[in-house]
């Protein structure tokens, strides 16, 4: 049972289910950011501990193939990281990583913008651009935080 899930999942589904699986969680936050249900699986460690699943199954896949010291190319320069992301293993490895800590990003928006009783439509504009742009919704939630923590701390 268990070797008919794991042919099952090939890079491509680990990739498509991962997609797919961090939408309904981005809707949470968007729609329902004070719900049990949002807490539950979004503010908890249950999305990052799936997503490290699947990290942890493809890195032992690129250990088993013997090249697990691969990714150390991407510190050689740019073009090492080009080599590196031809492979794709250590391409959905980072993707699964990005996923990942955007994720715990957009949960920390939505927990700070409530000790702050900000307004949902800056928090929602930065979800968004969280979602897509990764650090540049984070830097444009802190712009807006500034205004409603009327303060600026950079350490918080």
């Amino acid at each position: 049972m268990i070797n008919n899930l794991v042919t099952l999942l090939t890079y491509e589904n680990i990739y498509l289910i991962a997609n797919w699986g961090v939408i309904p969680l981005w809707l949470l936050l968007i729609i329902l950011p004070n719900h049990s249900v949002t807490n539950f699986l979004v503010q908890s460690i249950i999305a990052p501990l799936i997503l490290a699943s699947a990290y942890c199954l493809i890195a032992y896949d690129v250990y088993l193939e013997g090249n697990i010291f691969d990714g150390f190319e991407l510190y050689s320069g740019l073009n090492g990281l080009y080599s590196m992301f031809s492979s794709e293993a250590f391409l959905l490895i980072f993707w699964l990583h990005f996923l990942s800590i955007s994720l715990f990003v957009g949960s920390w928006i939505v927990r700070d913008s409530r000790r702050y009783s900000m307004q949902r439509f800056f928090v929602i504009i930065s979800l968004l651009l969280t979602y897509f742009t990764g650090p540049l919704g984070l830097v444009v939630y802190w712009f807006f935080r500034i205004f409603f923590a009327k303060k600026i701390n950079f350490n918080d």
